[in-house]
């Protein structure tokens, strides 16, 4: 049996243990992680240090989805704190009603049992996943990329040792440390495994979908995108465009394509403007390049890109309904907004894009967990079934019908 099957193994049995747990202890645990990783943060920001060394030469970009110092580890504490503040879905009744028959059938929220998931070099979803997966009593198996290794090994190794202490088999929560091919093997072991999430590039993504045989959520790759009409607030359009852009470029909820009313170009150049005094390359249309020779030649492939980068494309479109037309085709239906000023166009943009989170006037960045006040994200999903945008606690749950009976049988 290869690693990784028997981690699924081990977690499997180990699922249980928190079905033990009160909803007391388990926020408890909560409390009790978060302390222990900040009491831990100087020996975690070292391990995350030789993790750092390991990747230069890997970009900017990557290296800040890989750094985890002690800011970020107080930040990912403070998580499991919010976190533990919940309500607890768990074994809570989601209705109840008594049957013709005198049946009384309860539907019972419940957990999902062992969760994979499956990212890349961002230790924090180490802290994020296994927290939110403690909360909902579900064993969380994390199969980290080899690029985090020592801060992954550092954080796991800090949150075992705490549920133990609270009971909990050390086995609920898993780091698997394994080649491509053994991840293949979890994807497909029906037995052991309930649910995959992968989190991370459209690579990692499409790799999941198209070799798992467990049910998957897909998340993460995030093609954002802005329309601007001629009605909109330039001054506000730009300051927020500049923050879902530029303040932080590696993310999933960051700016990558921007759409303009073709008839309100002039009114939409202070935002061209801002980015290219802020580094950001435009890659636009010959109608944009016409009025903002900075630009650089877009090709269609532009349109459909998550840069991770500061570049951006433009594209002129003729009304908010081609706008839509292009989000629809070009995105990958993660957070999308308008600036305008125009409460039809606001209303149509809202209803027709069809993306997991919709903005008007605001940036993409505040597409997270923490930010809707869920505590911590699991991941952000972008398809339609059981759960859709940030995942946070109600996304690991399902439910079961629970019925009593007093010698009923059935006939008719």
């Amino acid at each position: 049996m290869s690693n990784s099957r028997e981690a699924a193994r081990l977690a499997k049995t180990a699922a249980p243990t928190l079905l033990a747990l009160t909803k007391e202890n388990k926020n408890a645990m909560l409390c009790a992680i978060a302390d222990a990783l900040y009491a831990a943060r100087g020996k975690i920001a070292e391990a995350n240090a030789v993790d750092i060394k390991n990747a230069e030469g890997k970009g900017a970009a990557f290296c800040d989805r890989l750094k985890f110092d002690e800011p970020r580890i107080a930040v990912a504490a403070d998580g499991l704190r919010a976190i533990a503040a919940l309500h607890d879905p768990i074994d809570t009744i989601a209705e109840e009603r008594t049957l013709y028959n005198g049946l009384r059938l309860k539907k019972v929220v419940v957990p999902i049992g062992v969760v994979a998931v499956i990212y890349e070099a961002r230790p924090n979803v180490t802290v994020d996943a296994a927290g939110i997966c403690l909360k909902t009593s579900n064993a969380a198996l994390l199969r980290g990329s080899a690029d985090a290794t020592e801060t992954n090994r550092a954080v796991v190794d800090v949150i075992r040792k705490v549920t133990e202490k609270f009971n909990v088999d050390i086995n609920a929560v898993s780091l698997v440390e394994c080649e491509r091919d053994e991840v293949k093997e979890l994807l497909t072991d029906e037995e052991h495994i309930d649910l995959a999430i992968p989190r991370g590039s459209k690579s990692l993504i499409d790799f999941v979908r198209k070799n798992a045989t467990v049910p998957v959520i897909e998340t993460g790759a995030g093609n954002c995108s802005a329309y601007i009409d001629g009605t909109c607030d330039a001054e506000l359009a730009v300051n927020a465009v500049l923050n879902a852009k530029t303040q932080r470029i590696s993310v999933c909820n960051a700016l990558e394509s921007i759409y303009i009313e073709r008839n309100a170009l002039a009114h939409a150049l202070p935002v061209l403007n801002a980015l290219h005094a802020a580094g950001v390359t435009v890659h636009a249309d010959g109608y944009i390049k016409a009025a903002f020779p900075q630009a650089v030649a877009a090709t269609d492939d532009d349109y459909y890109r998550e840069y991770l980068s500061m570049d951006v494309s433009v594209k002129t479109v003729d009304d908010v309904k081609d706008a839509v037309n292009c989000i629809n085709k070009y995105g990958t239906h993660h957070s999308d907004v308008i600036f305008s000023r125009d409460e039809a166009a606001i209303r149509y943009f809202q209803k027709y894009v069809d993306s997991a989170v919709v903005y008007s006037n605001a940036s993409t960045r505040f597409t997270d967990g923490g930010e809707f006040g869920f505590g911590a994200e699991i991941g952000i999903s972008t398809q339609k079934l059981h759960a859709r945008g940030p995942m946070g606690i109600d996304g690991l749950t399902t439910y079961k019908y629970v019925v009593d009976g007093d010698g009923q049988i059935r006939n008719r």
